[in-house]
């Protein structure tokens, strides 16, 4: 192996243990979603931009707790969820069968799907492009798994672009301090966890790149149809506090078909 794919190995399990430590707030934090207006909001989002079928067969990449898995499958969709993470994948299942929804949970990694060509019609993730080793690789192995016709849809947003950019660290701290002024008890401190995503965020190559500019060039490298680039989604996913926290760092979409 060599030094390229041992740095590639030790970035993604430091993604991954990172993830597993993340998976009970993480899960609360969805489980949230799933009792408010996002619920709504983000599956009108994704069957406006998905395939026109009454039963789509979804693939969840980095499905994290199970938000996008168990939002589908309540509206009726065949859904297959995947990620990484074992403690997170648990997670997804428990809060799956609180919701009596099937899902069929694998766990793997998205660079890699154990799934044959042309499986299904719709892959699907949330803030999980951002933090992949090998990004590029990972939306051609998306695209090997749909069907012609079919789509990818992700939504994304340069999370850690701030500790390269000095321009957008100053408005992105100045954000934080307005949501911590506004929203919470005083200034949160930097805990523990978010150093440590964002010492992992310094060796991921999308945390310098300006995205979704990014996105729409990798994705013609990959010979697809770009059906629609959205720059920011966040008025319609996010609460109040949200849109200001995430200001300087919007919500993206991106919808491509096979």
């Amino acid at each position: 192996m060599n030094n390229q794919a041992l740095e590639r190995t030790d970035i993604r399990e430091k993604v991954e243990n990172y993830w597993d430590t993340r998976s009970d707030s993480y899960s609360q934090q969805n489980l949230a979603e799933l009792h408010c207006f996002k619920r709504d909001a983000w599956r009108s989002i994704i069957l406006e931009n998905a395939p026109q079928k009454d039963k789509l067969r979804i693939l969840d990449v980095g499905t994290g707790p199970g938000f996008f898995a168990i939002n589908l499958a309540l509206a009726g969709h065949e859904v297959t969820a995947v990620d990484l993470a074992s403690a997170m994948l648990q997670k997804a299942s428990e809060n799956a069968n609180h919701y009596g929804v099937k899902i069929n949970f694998r766990q793997g990694n998205v660079h890699e799907l154990p799934f044959p060509d042309e499986e299904f019609d719709l892959v699907l993730s949330r803030n999980v492009v951002w933090n992949l080793e090998e990004p590029e690789r990972a939306l051609k192995e998306w695209l090997r798994v749909i069907r012609k016709g079919g789509r990818i849809l992700y939504f994304d947003a340069n999370w850690y672009l701030h500790l390269f950019d000095d321009n957008l660290r100053t408005q992105y701290f100045q954000a934080q301090e307005e949501a911590d002024r506004r929203f919470a008890r005083g200034v949160m401190p930097k805990t523990e966890m978010r150093i440590k995503m964002e010492d992992i965020a310094r060796n991921l190559p999308l945390s310098r790149e300006y995205r979704p500019q990014w996105d729409q060039q990798a994705l013609e490298r990959c010979n697809v149809k770009i059906i629609k680039i959205a720059e920011n989604i966040g008025d319609l996913v996010w609460n109040e506090e949200e849109k200001v926290r995430h200001r300087v760092t919007p919500m993206f979409m991106v919808c491509a078909e096979k």
